[in-house]
């Protein structure tokens, strides 16, 4: 465990319902007598890693510290070595790869990004292109009125109401995912702002977390935004039907977005990095925003019997874990991916050598 989380430890997820509706944080829980991994980073897992920490702490008496800072703030942490590892929705290159310490990157489960919306008097589920969503977040589009959205919604009284664009402002994974979807769809969304943790937004309001976006969605008519599936539910925030390759509005579900990493399977056995947004057109179903997410670890740890403990945690997440992930609208991920994460973990040591 590092150090310095041992010290301190500021923030300790609480158990949540199968639906990750009370999702919520606590002060800290004091007890010598269990361990605590120190780990921190993408939003989009953390209702997860608070029913993984919950449930894992019962029989095994480890407790995951997790605070979600978002990917980006996360990877600098880990990269000073102030983490035992690293959550994010961006894995990273094999340039960033040289830049920090010897780490491996697991996948560990999958699920939609949704469009979020407040549009009261919008009865049905909007639904959107890809064309249209990216016209909207380059600030060309401005009212629900454009003939664009009308075209995605044929019949659909739409309101006499600007659009007000909320986008994350802090590094993000999920934005990451959203913004990899945006240059799929659009050529010109392509060539600039493009895509990454971070964009240079070409309009819209900026909000740090995906609870920052989410409030700001629910309390304004008329607001988009962008946020994973299970802080959509926990805010009763209607969520956009997304136009996929095939020509289908796919509603964004833990199904449709496993069919969208299905379609990459065998391109994510040569390289789990490969994204999954925007599967092709013979992916009948598959929900065209959907991502993966992964954890990182350093490779190796000096501290007794530590490295072995988070190896037996990891496993949990890539096999008993994944129901918990699909009870929380997570995606369970195929059996070949999670098997590959297993073989990944035998690349961690302690002292620099194998685990036993």
């Amino acid at each position: 465990m590092s150090a310095l989380i041992a010290a301190v430890l500021t923030w300790v997820p609480v158990a949540c319902s199968s639906n990750s509706e009370n999702y919520e944080t606590q002060p800290p829980v004091v007890n010598n007598n269990i361990g605590r991994f120190g780990a921190a980073g993408s939003t989009f897992l953390a209702p997860l890693f608070s029913r993984w920490s919950s449930d894992y702490v019962k029989g095994h008496n480890m407790l995951v510290n997790y605070r979600p800072i978002g990917s980006g703030a996360a990877l600098g942490e880990l990269k000073r070595g102030i983490l035992d590892f690293a959550a994010s929705d961006a894995p990273l290159t094999d340039n960033e790869l040289k830049e920090m310490p010897p780490i491996i990157q697991v996948p560990v489960t999958g699920g939609p990004v949704c469009v979020i919306y407040n549009l009261a008097d919008v009865s049905v589920p909007l639904r959107l292109s890809g064309r249209t969503l990216a016209d909207i977040y380059s600030g060309k589009i401005k009212s629900w009125q454009d003939s664009a959205i009308a075209r995605d919604n044929p019949g659909v009284k739409l309101p006499h109401a600007d659009i007000v664009v909320v986008h994350r402002m802090d590094g993000s994974g999920t934005t990451s995912i959203f913004t990899t979807y945006l240059s799929a769809a659009s050529p010109s969304w392509s060539a600039k702002p493009g895509h990454g943790l971070t964009v240079d937004w070409p309009t819209g309001q900026g909000e740090n977390g995906s609870t920052g976006v989410v409030a700001v969605v629910k309390a304004t008519p008329g607001a988009i935004g962008y946020a994973e599936l299970s802080y959509a539910k926990t805010a009763g925030l209607p969520v956009a039907s997304i136009q996929n390759r095939a020509g289908e509005f796919v509603v964004p579900t833990p199904g449709s977005a496993a069919l969208a990493i299905s379609a990459f399977q065998d391109a994510l056995m040569k390289d789990d990095r490969t994204p999954v947004v925007d599967p092709p057109a013979s992916a009948k179903g598959a929900y065209p925003i959907t991502g993966l997410s992964f954890i990182l670890i350093p490779k190796d740890n000096t501290l007794p019997d530590e490295q072995r403990k988070f190896k037996d945690f990891m496993v949990y997440c890539l096999t008993d874990g994944q129901n918990a992930a699909e009870e929380m609208s997570y995606t369970r991920l195929p059996a070949p991916i999670l098997q590959h994460g297993q073989a990944l973990l035998a690349q961690l040591t302690e002292n620099g050598k194998p685990i036993t």
